[in-house]
């Protein structure tokens, strides 16, 4: 397994790979550094990311979970760039319509943040819900994704 830690405007992300696949991108640090083409790939596509440039994420993963785990996964890629859907939303998407819970709790066991965008889920009530990097990150990537100065940058966090 390759590992490296990526320093981005919303803190550290650790990325994990295969040869062939990104595994994880969540919030902390690498325990060991070993990088693969995998890996350089994510980050030339994450720095792309950050500096707007980059609206859709090209990389192979590999989504280790259940079968609805990743039925919700795969419907969270389809929420377009600057987009956002309700729990409520993705369950009826997937045609679970009353297991916006249940979207929750795999939403909040996506390996692969950022890439598999959870922060463009909120709630029906348009607002900001649980997010692993906190919700002023949830917040900078929306605002990220509006064309905003982001809330991080304007609270003098990097």
């Amino acid at each position: 397994m390759y590992q490296v830690t990526y320093h981005s405007p919303v803190g550290n992300l650790r990325l994990s790979a295969t040869e062939k696949h990104l595994l994880q991108l969540g919030f902390g640090t690498a325990e060991k550094e070993l990088s693969c083409e995998i890996l350089e790939e994510s980050i030339r596509q994450l720095d792309a990311y950050f500096a707007g440039r980059l609206k859709e994420f090209s990389l192979p993963l590999l989504l280790q979970g259940t079968a609805f785990q990743q039925k919700v996964w795969n419907q969270l890629r389809s929420i377009e760039y600057g987009k956002t859907a309700s729990y409520a939303e993705i369950a009826m998407a997937i045609g679970c319509t009353k297991a916006y819970r249940a979207v929750g709790m795999a939403n909040n066991r996506n390996p692969i943040a950022i890439i598999i965008p959870c922060h463009r889920v909120i709630g029906k009530d348009g607002s900001l819900t649980g997010y692993a990097g906190g919700l002023d990150v949830k917040a900078h990537l929306l605002d990220l994704e509006k064309g905003y100065n982001t809330r991080l940058e304007k609270n003098g966090h990097p």
